[in-house]
């Protein structure tokens, strides 16, 4: 498999089942895949009445996945909003990925 095939396919799971906020926050497996080199990349999107945020997750069980591996996934994996990387715990092996879409026109007016 190449990433774009695997991209493709972890993309048109999240579309075809995505997560109801905020009632909904199960991930199933067609949502997730682990690459040859031992790289698990997890895909979501996950969807309000106002708003859509997709989200990459990265992991690797020795080391901290890098910008270079991230970066290549992101661009196949996220479309139509620009990813921005999320606070993670010190140490950790994993980095998450949020990109959110926001309907102003389905949100309540500001008072």
């Amino acid at each position: 498999m190449t990433i774009e095939s695997d991209a493709a396919r972890l993309r048109a799971a999240a579309e075809v089942k995505p997560m109801k906020l905020p009632v909904n926050r199960r991930v199933d497996e067609s949502h997730h895949l682990v690459t040859g080199d031992g790289l698990s990349v997890w895909y979501t999107i996950q969807v309000s009445p106002h708003s859509r945020i997709q989200e990459a997750i990265f992991e690797r069980p020795d080391r901290v996945p890098s910008d270079q591996e991230c970066e290549q996934w992101l661009r196949r994996l996220v479309v139509g909003a620009e990813a921005v990387e999320a606070p993670g715990l010190p140490g950790a092996m994993t980095r998450r990925f949020e990109a959110f879409e926001r309907n102003p026109e389905l949100e309540a007016p500001l008072a």
